[in-house]
């Protein structure tokens, strides 16, 4: 007896892909992401070092029960310096980036969620806490259920509207993870690297979409991970931008640049930003969508998109 799978998605190869043509003759959809995180200082009773999250900037890993105040406020300069400098940043190039925040956040930082609805920039729903990562329960559905519940309640709360996309942190999903965003009434999943488009995920409860996230065009690989210097790092992103722009004359790309505010929000590297924005607003056929709209529109288009699709990859 097979047992179907709760997600699964389809390896379709972008030959074998319909050109895929964005609203008003866009030839890339660009996302700049603000993942707004917020790790527990500590866990009574947990030996095992927290979730780091991405490069520590002093490495030596502490106990989880221990706070480790070199890492956490370097984490929290994220919070009290650079979420402001990235909102001087975008509100004067006139782009709404699309920012993921912990529920944490949502519950123990209302001042910079405010702030981003004050914006009407999109908030995308990002688990509980930064470092309580989802596969810690790939072998407890149902406490991953209840965590994605509570966050996705909180975000109701605080939001005033059902979230509509979902990143998890540190982009570590399960199987479950699809099927339950589409349950609870999702309509977007960002976990996946695999794609420059988006595409279909199939759940027992229905199709979701996935808009892909990218992890190379990250402010942790180019900067804390990859070392880059600031010219280098926007040589990287403009590269990256020509490249997909130009592909997208033939069939539309989508570019996600993700972005953490104790990272890129640090004065020395804040300019890339700056430089880059405005490099991708010199260019014509450009879409700046939230995932939501990404999602929205997708659901339409993926028939004439992908209208035979593959084979199936199973998510067990």
């Amino acid at each position: 007896m097979t047992t179907q799978p709760p997600s699964s998605y389809e390896f379709v190869p972008l030959p074998d892909r319909a050109p895929l043509r964005f609203p008003d003759g866009a030839q890339i959809a660009v996302i700049f992401t603000i993942n707004i995180e917020y790790w527990e200082p500590f866990r009574p009773g947990q030996k095992e070092p927290l979730f780091p999250g991405g490069p520590a900037t002093i490495p030596h890993a502490l106990p989880g029960d221990v706070l480790d105040t070199a890492n956490w406020t370097w984490r929290e300069y994220g919070q009290r310096i650079g979420i402001w400098r990235l909102m001087e940043v975008f509100d004067a190039m006139n782009i709404a980036p699309s920012c993921t925040c912990n529920g944490m956040i949502l519950q123990e930082r209302r001042r910079i969620v405010d702030a981003v609805k004050e914006r009407g920039w999109e908030l995308v729903p990002h688990n509980w806490a930064q470092n309580d990562l989802l596969t810690y329960y790939a072998h407890k559905p149902e406490d991953e259920r209840a965590v994605i519940r509570k966050t996705l309640d909180k975000y109701q709360e605080v939001v005033g509207k059902p979230a509509k996309a979902w990143l998890s942190s540190a982009i570590r999903g399960t199987a479950h993870t699809p099927a339950f965003l589409k349950e609870f009434g999702l309509i977007a999943y960002c976990d996946y690297l695999n794609d420059d488009q988006p595409y279909l995920i199939d759940t027992i409860h229905g199709p979701i979409v996935c808009v892909p996230y990218s992890n190379d065009v990250n402010d942790f690989n180019m900067f804390a991970r990859g070392g880059l210097s600031t010219g280098d790092g926007v040589e990287m992103l403009k590269l990256c931008f020509d490249q997909l722009h130009a592909e997208g004359a033939r069939t539309g790309r989508i570019m996600n640049i993700g972005l953490h505010p104790h990272v890129i929000g640090q004065p020395h590297r804040i300019a890339a930003l700056r430089e880059f924005i405005g490099y991708v607003k010199g260019k014509s056929r450009v879409w700046f969508p939230t995932r939501e709209q990404i999602a929205t529109w997708y659901l339409l288009e993926a028939p004439k998109h992908m209208p035979g699709r593959g084979s199936v990859i199973a998510l067990k």
